[in-house]
C-alpha cells in the first residue's frame, strides 16, 4: 500500500506528521509530496523535506491521497489546479481521498464530496456545500472519502486511515503500543 500526502506552505504540522508517522508504523509506504518545492514550511514555522514533488508522481502508484489542514496550507491546496486534478483522478479510480481540518475545502472544490457524509474544522462548514450531510464528527468515513475535524483528532484520524487500508489489526496493535 502507498499513500501520497500533499504538503502546501502553511500546513498544520500535527495533522500532517501524525498520519505520516502512524501509517509508516503500520507498514504503509508514504510519500511526503510537495506541491511547491522540496522543502515546505508549516503554519508553526517547522520546515519539512519532501520525498518528491506533485509534478513527479502518478495516481496509478497510490492507494490513498491525504491532504493535511492548516491555514493557509488548506487554501493553497484548494487553489492549486494540479492538486484538484490529482484528487479528482484518485476519486475517479475509486481510491481513497482523505483530508483533515480545513483541507476538505479542497475536496469540495474537486467535486468529490457529492452525496457524502463529511466533517471539517468548524469554521469551514459553510464552505462545504455539496455533501449529503455535514456531521461535525471527529472523524467521518463514507466509502472512500475520509475526513477529520482538526488537530486534536489527528491520532483517531490516522487510525481510521489504517483501518480503511485493511490494517485494523495493526491499528489496534499501534493503539496499545502508543497508549491510546
Amino acid at each position: 500500500m502507498k499513500v501520497a500526502v500533499l504538503f502546501a506552505e502553511g500546513f498544520e504540522e500535527i495533522e500532517a506528521v501524525t498520519p505520516v508517522d502512524v501509517l509508516k508504523r503500520a507498514g504503509v509506504e508514504v510519500d511526503m509530496v510537495g506541491i511547491s518545492g522540496m522543502e515546505i514550511t508549516g503554519s508553526h514555522d517547522i520546515t519539512f523535506k519532501m520525498d518528491c514533488q506533485l509534478e513527479d508522481i502518478f495516481v496509478d502508484d497510490y492507494d490513498m491521497v491525504f491532504l493535511p489542514g492548516g491555514l493557509p496550507g488548506s487554501h493553497h491546496l484548494r487553489d492549486d489546479d494540479n492538486v484538484i486534478q490529482f484528487v479528482q483522478d484518485m476519486n475517479a479510480l475509486g481510491k481513497f481521498v482523505t483530508a483533515i481540518c480545513a483541507a476538505p475545502v479542497a475536496l469540495e472544490r474537486a467535486g468529490v464530496l457529492v452525496g457524502k457524509k463529511v466533517t471539517s474544522y468548524p469554521s469551514k462548514e459553510e464552505e462545504i456545500t455539496s455533501c449529503d450531510e455535514y456531521t461535525g464528527a471527529r472523524v467521518e468515513v463514507d466509502g472512500k472519502i475520509i475526513t477529520g475535524r482538526g488537530p486534536g483528532c489527528a491520532l483517531e484520524f490516522s487510525f481510521a486511515l489504517c483501518e480503511a487500508l485493511g490494517l485494523k489489526d495493526k491499528a489496534d496493535e499501534l493503539k496499545k503500543a502508543m497508549i491510546v
